[in-house]
């Protein structure tokens, strides 16, 4: 993994010029999670491949199934020496809503700047708020941007070894195990 410096303004947020594609150095990034912590991919280097999927907004219809998937293929990920961490503009307490909606088993992490995104060369467009009944309780989820669904598979020594801008979310893991298991 290269180390990157994300500086980047969060004032345009459009197509970036340059998407990672397979062969890449995955950027060294970090972000917020569900719980408020920093997480770091390269805590991660030369341990476990990271699935890194990008998605539009917590607890809508296709982002809640791709969530649900990997939440149930947890089992899987971990017999192939991976970790998944879900990326999206949501607010680290729309994040936690989501988490705790869908009994997810895996770290989310909160892009509001986008610089994740614009990192891995992931369209991003403007955010919004959403009404969602957690626990029982009407709350409100927040976004600053919009992620387009694409999903990485970044190895143990830091590549990409497997990228999808079409994202199916139902085939989603799939997928990503295909891409892991060819890797070995």
């Amino acid at each position: 993994m290269k180390k990157l410096a994300i500086l980047f303004p969060a004032l345009l947020l459009v197509p970036f010029a340059h998407a990672l594609k397979e062969g890449d150095d995955s950027p060294c990034f970090s972000a917020k999670t569900d719980e408020g912590k920093e997480w770091s991919a390269c805590d991660f280097l030369d341990k476990k491949h990271v699935v890194v999927y990008f998605y539009p907004a917590a607890m809508t219809p296709g982002c809640t199934k791709q969530a649900c998937s990997y939440r149930d293929g947890a089992g899987k990920l971990s017999k192939l020496d991976a970790v998944v961490v879900g990326v999206s503009g949501d607010n680290v307490q729309s994040l936690k809503y989501f988490k705790t909606a869908e009994n997810l088993n895996f770290t989310l992490l909160s892009d509001h700047k986008g610089e994740v995104a614009e990192a891995f060369g992931v369209p991003t467009r403007a955010g919004g708020k959403i009404q969602r009944t957690v626990e029982g309780k009407e709350v409100t989820l927040s976004r600053a941007n919009t992620a387009s669904r694409w999903t990485f598979v970044i190895n143990k020594k830091g590549k990409v070894i497997y990228k999808n801008s079409k994202v199916n979310p139902t085939k989603d893991l799939a997928e990503v195990v295909k891409a892991i298991k060819a890797d070995k």
